[in-house]
């Protein structure tokens, strides 16, 4: 009997395949843009695993407080203290293009004990060099090319190759004596030991605990969450195609559950069928949407790694590698949306009885209850979105990232649900307005008959809409905010980049030019807070390395170095710094609610030290917490080392010339100089990459809405062929007959803009003031842009107008007799 009444509801389909297109659409293109992002989100995150199965995240590492580089008897003299430090070199070297890292370790003192393979093999020439199989076409090799291979990467031959599954891309291990006879002093000395191994560091060294050092996964889990709030995003826009083409299929398909019913199929076995026949759709369009979604994440994967390793040093393959449950995953998602979307369908079907069932409109005539239903859960959502809210206002600034995403959601469902009650009211007030202007009561009237299928699709709109004013205005303020920030930092002309040992002889020697005109370096070390005193009282701090960053407060970088927050004005602020104050970035502020008068003890190698913060100070794009202080504080006290120096030179002076003597005089490379501009040029290329991916789901989103439009309106131009057909018989002409739909859909549409205009400004600051700071730990400015509100209403229109372009062209082309023999059947 079930499968019966499953073929029964399936031959509906033969009569109207478009339908069923439509609802395979919508299947697809939800799944397809989830399916995307929740495949790069799978590939980073093994990437990241792979990442922490090397030897820093998990170890303590050592460095010489006088900045020197590390040497193999600093190794030896902590080994005969009995300190148990582990040797750790690295190089890297370049490729056909590819930046390869070069890793020899000593696997008898390494502290996480890593290695596989024979022990012997490794330590003993001809070595063995360690590499994931998806590093051999880096190397110019293939899967073919067996352990035992030795590649040559330019004038290095290196050691027969190993194959580990859990090692990074483009990483390569071998026994430290094989790096050293094989790059000698092209390569750099690391130390480093268990966690907590060595209580305190010896003499003439600093240390950075294991659990100072933040794991990729945990410096970027915001940028996924922000990635996967949008696919979740495009996800529910699309069932929302999903919803309007089921509700339109099972009202047209009344007449034959009646008959099954009447027939005898009883209400359960019937809703099975129904249910089988969601499965089977729900399974095509699954998988049609995981594979398209692998393409498009193969588009998008690129931009991302590059993304994150500008901006956290994370390393990400750029080749999809997916575990068994990401495939699973997003079928079930996929398939539980469909019958969440589903699920009120289903339980009409099964509720109303068979005289119910008969009537041509017995879902239309339950529209004003389901107002009612909408009014009731609007007021449920506003109520719930106002406790999200003051949930969210008792929590420090800075946290509560999940409960900003549940806020935003919470609003974005509000609007939604209080949408159509809204459109009906004011297009029962339209009715009265009208009520002298025959045809225009008319159109009226009918936009109303039509609001039960086309408020799911304004729904969809709304939120889309809303959405893309959001994030348009928030990625559009955050790139005027970067760059003028940019243009504060970036003081001097031109920035030397070099040893410490270079740049301390060589900054001396730039004091004595006289087409100086200014000076400005930067240096940079670390410490730990240990204690902060606040009006309050004390409060001790979680042990943990803080970033120093050394500034020279000369008036060429005070006078436009932004500063958020103060004590008693940026004068002040700077006479502070120049008293041992600090500055600490926004990152901190947050992170630990610090303000300004607070004072910080800080561990130095002579002991600790009290600084008072002096003022708060943005710090866009540095996913860590930041302490500033003049450079010779930094220096002098906390054994900084200098980092670079920026020359600022005097009017008319030679540039090329004082390139040139700095090159030859220091044995600079040409590298070594970097202009100003190209700072900007970098960070502004390395901004628009980072924001590729968010444009581009934001535009897909605002399309899949368009197409819900245009599925609702497609769906039910044939049912509204009988209603034109009776004014073309009264004789309104064929002209105004098509210029009805799009004056119809379009005000509806720029209501629906309207009304997400407002819902916009809401979002965007929720993601400049709440959502950024949680994950980022900075704060934007709220910045409106006229032209994307402009916009905001020109594509609400335009993408009703598009929508409903099809079915008005079909109108056109269509015979007076057609209209009246479509409308009778």
């Amino acid at each position: 009997m079930i499968g019966r009444a499953l073929l029964t509801l399936l031959s509906h389909y033969t009569r109207h395949p478009a339908q069923l297109a439509m609802l395979l659409v919508g299947l697809w293109v939800a799944s397809a843009l989830w399916s995307s992002v929740q495949a790069i989100n799978a590939t980073a995150k093994e990437s990241y695993a792979r990442a922490n199965a090397l030897f820093s995240a998990d170890t303590d590492q050592l460095d010489r407080l006088d900045g020197q580089p590390l040497r193999m008897d600093d190794y030896l003299a902590l080994r005969r203290a009995g300190l148990p430090v582990s040797p750790l070199l690295e190089a890297t070297i370049s490729h056909e293009g590819v930046s390869l890292t070069l890793l020899g370790i000593d696997p008898l003192t390494l502290p996480t004990g890593e290695g596989s393979g024979s022990l012997i093999d490794f330590i003993t020439p001809p070595w063995r060099t360690q590499l994931a199989p998806d590093t051999l076409p880096s190397l110019g090799l293939n899967r073919g090319d067996g352990p035992g291979t030795r590649p040559t990467l330019g004038d290095y031959t290196l050691p027969p190759i190993q194959l580990r599954s859990d090692l990074p891309p483009d990483t390569l291990v071998m026994d430290i004596a094989a790096l050293s006879a094989l790059m000698g002093e092209q390569t750099t000395l690391r130390l480093v030991t268990e966690p907590d191994a060595i209580e305190r560091p010896p003499n003439g060294y600093r240390m950075t605990r294991a659990a100072s050092v933040a794991s990729p996964e945990q410096l970027t889990d915001s940028f996924h969450l922000n990635l996967t709030a949008l696919a979740f995003l495009s996800l529910v826009v699309g069932l929302f195609i999903v919803q309007a083409a089921l509700g339109l299929a099972m009202e047209q398909r009344l007449s034959t559950m009646r008959t099954l019913r009447a027939l005898g199929v009883p209400a359960t076995s019937l809703t099975l069928a129904m249910l089988i026949e969601l499965l089977i759709l729900g399974g095509l369009g699954a998988a049609a949407g995981v594979v398209s979604g692998l393409w498009l994440a193969s588009k998008f994967l690129p931009d991302v790694a590059s993304t994150l390793s500008s901006l956290y040093r994370a390393e990400v393959q750029h080749a999809l590698s997916l575990p068994w449950h990401y495939w699973l995953g997003s079928v079930a998602i996929t398939l539980g949306g469909l019958l969440l979307a589903a699920s009120g369908t289903l339980w009409r079907a099964a509720t109303l009885d068979v005289l119910a069932l008969g009537h041509a409109h017995a879902w239309r005539s339950a529209y004003q209850r389901q107002l009612r239903g909408m009014r009731i859960a609007g007021g449920v959502a506003a109520l719930s979105t106002l406790g999200l809210a003051l949930w969210l206002s008792r929590l420090p600034t800075g946290s509560g990232l999940m409960l900003s995403f549940a806020l935003v959601a919470a609003l974005l469902l509000t609007c939604a649900l209080c949408l159509p009650p809204l459109l009906d009211a004011i297009l029962r007030g339209l009715q009265a307005v009208f009520r002298r202007v025959a045809l225009l009561q008319w159109a009226v009237a009918d936009m109303q008959l039509q609001l039960p299928r086309l408020s799911l699709a304004m729904m969809a709109l709304l939120i889309a809409l809303a959405t893309n004013l959001g994030v348009s205005s928030m990625v559009g303020g955050f790139r005027l905010t970067f760059l003028e920030w940019l243009d504060q930092r970036l003081s001097a002309p031109l920035y030397i980049n070099a040893a410490p040992a270079t740049l301390g002889p060589l900054n001396d020697w730039l004091r004595d030019q006289e087409s100086v005109l200014a000076l400005l370096p930067t240096a940079r070390g670390s410490t730990e807070v240990v204690n902060v005193r606040r009006a309050s009282g004390s409060q001790y701090l979680p042990p943990g390395s803080i970033p120093l960053f050394g500034i020279q407060p000369v008036p060429r970088l005070t006078e436009h170095w932004p500063l958020s927050e103060t004590q008693s004005g940026n004068t002040t602020a700077w006479q502070a710094l120049t008293r041992d104050g600090v500055f600490i970035n926004e990152q901190m502020a947050f992170a630990h609610d610090l303000t300004p008068g607070d004072t910080l003890t800080l561990v130095r190698p002579q002991g600790s030290q009290e600084a008072t913060i002096a003022a708060i100070y943005p710090d866009y794009g540095n996913p860590q917490p930041q302490i500033v202080m003049t450079v010779d504080t930094l220096t002098q006290r906390y054994g900084g080392e200098l980092a670079t120096v920026g020359v600022a030179l005097r009017e008319g002076a030679d540039v090329a010339l004082f390139r040139r003597l700095l090159m030859e005089r220091f044995n600079l490379s040409s590298d070594a100089l970097v202009d100003q501009q190209e700072v900007k040029q970098v960070a502004t290329t390395i901004f628009e990459r980072t924001f590729s991916i968010t444009r581009a789901l934001n535009g897909l989103t605002l399309g899949v809405a368009a197409l819900a439009l245009l599925t609702t309106l497609l769906a039910q131009a044939q049912q509204r062929q009988r209603h034109l057909a009776t004014l073309w018989a009264l004789g309104v002409p064929r002209k105004t007959l098509v210029a009805l739909p799009l004056i119809q859909l379009g005000g509806l549409a720029l209501l629906t803009g309207l009304f997400a205009l407002p819902l916009g400004i809401a979002i965007t600051w929720l993601l400049v003031a709440v959502i950024n700071v949680a994950a980022f730990g900075w704060r934007l400015p709220l910045q409106l842009f006229p032209s994307e509100i402009a916009t905001l209403m020109i594509t609400a229109v335009g993408v009703a107008l598009l929508a409903a372009a099809l079915p008005c062209w079909r109108l056109w082309r269509s015979r007076p007799s057609a209209l009246l023999s479509e409308g009778n059947t």
